[in-house]
């Protein structure tokens, strides 16, 4: 059986290496100006050093230009098109018909993938890339299980599928949504989403003689989240997915922390890792993904859905409670550097303490990691501290941690009280 890619997100270079690090064979980023996640801080140079980067473990990196252009874009795009030829980008993710003609006059060589914003959910949709010269679709994510399924057995061979199977489900279709630029001034197909649909919003009625008749519709305090929709998460569906043949699978999340990257990274790096090999071993049906999805609630999420992949009629997609929290565990801390006898520079990224229980995600295992902070050093004057809250950024202290040869960029989860 061939390999499945794990492609993960990276909002700058370090969140590529922390992806990669955690398991991730690939990554996909953004331009500066003409992705859909503008306010990501990838920028030229951290691009071409990411690229590099990834190039010399054996990684790839995929670079969206997926914004729908306007004719003032053209002459940039050009440019960006041969800029990402010369730096040896993997391929260039596009939807727009104008950029994906560009790319390939501009950079003949170079693959294309078809993003998700170009709502491919047919086959037939899918052959039409593939003439048309793409290496690669990414499906839309409203696509259900026989759907992909039919896509993927009869699809040209050499065709390469993406799906997602973790992260932030957009309102829209696809993502293809005017709710920010109505609102906020700020186009989402433009790479400026303000996020609106996450927005508590009140609902009234008025009848329409009498200007004064305001009347609330079924709101609490809260006003009421009914744009917002639960994230997707599909680890239960790993053994499906891969029995599918599906050649990538994609986590949603270029704006996320370090502490959300290397947890879901980590999680179904692990899961794809073990069904392989119960696949192997002929032992498929043993598959548990209770303690995966037990650690992906570990990290910040609005409650998880399957979305349309198990059921194409499913209902339980939206998140009306707005919550966005998980009251028992935070990102602590990231491994700076290893100073020997288990004393590590550590960047702060919560307020520490001595007592406080932390836990390491080991890159290679699903191990607990778990200790108490017995001592903390100011990482300037050597002097012992009780407690640290995060300052600037980058701030650095010194910790003991049971554990050898923990690698820079190593995320380190606080344990709060419960």
């Amino acid at each position: 059986m061939k390999k499945v890619e794990l492609l993960a997100p990276a909002g700058s270079v370090d969140k590529a290496k922390i992806a990669f690090m955690y398991g991730a064979d690939a990554v996909y980023a953004g331009t500066s100006k003409l992705s859909l996640r503008t306010r990501a801080e990838m920028n030229t140079d951290t691009l071409e050093e990411t690229i590099k980067y990834a190039h010399s473990i054996g990684k790839k990196v995929y670079v969206a230009l997926n914004i729908y252009a306007q004719d003032e874009d053209y002459e940039e795009i050009e440019k960006e098109v041969k800029r990402l030829d010369d730096i040896h980008a993997d391929a260039i993710i596009a939807s727009d018909v104008g950029v994906i003609d560009t790319i390939k006059k501009v950079a003949k060589n170079m693959d294309i993938h078809i993003s998700t914003q170009a709502n491919t959910v047919s086959l037939h949709a899918a052959n039409f890339w593939h003439k048309y010269g793409a290496k690669r679709v990414i499906l839309a994510r409203e696509l259900s299980k026989e759907k992909i399924k039919y896509i993927m057995e009869n699809k040209p061979k050499d065709l390469e599928v993406e799906m997602f199977i973790h992260g932030a489900i957009c309102f829209a279709y696809s993502g293809r949504c005017y709710l920010s630029k109505y609102l906020s001034g700020r186009c989402a197909n433009l790479g400026d989403c303000a996020q609106s649909c996450r927005w508590q919003y009140n609902f009234y009625a008025r009848e329409v003689n009498n200007k004064d008749s305001i009347i609330n519709l079924d709101f609490d305090d809260k006003g009421t989240y009914l744009f917002s929709s639960k994230d997707m998460c599909l680890i239960k569906q790993i053994p499906s997915i891969i029995d599918m043949c599906v050649d990538s699978l994609k986590i949603e999340g270029r704006l996320k922390t370090d502490y959300y990257l290397a947890t879901v990274v980590r999680t179904y790096r692990q899961a794809i890792d073990e069904y392989l090999k119960l696949k192997e071993e002929k032992r498929e049906n043993e598959y548990n993904p209770k303690k995966y999805l037990e650690e992906l609630l570990k990290v910040k999420t609005r409650g998880l859905s399957e979305f349309y992949f198990s059921d194409s009629n499913n209902q339980d997609i939206h998140d009306l409670d707005g919550k966005n929290e998980n009251p028992y565990y935070e990102y602590g801390a990231k491994v700076y550097s290893n100073l020997g006898n288990n004393i590590y520079q550590v960047e702060i990224k919560n307020k520490l303490s001595i007592g406080d229980k932390l836990q390491v995600l080991f890159t290679d295992s699903f191990d607990k990691g778990e200790f108490e902070i017995k001592e903390l050093f100011d990482e300037k004057t050597n002097e012992k501290i009780d407690t640290v809250n995060p300052g600037v950024k980058g701030q650095l202290v010194k910790i003991n941690i049971p554990f050898d040869n923990l690698k820079p960029g190593t995320v380190i989860r606080k344990v709060k009280n419960k």
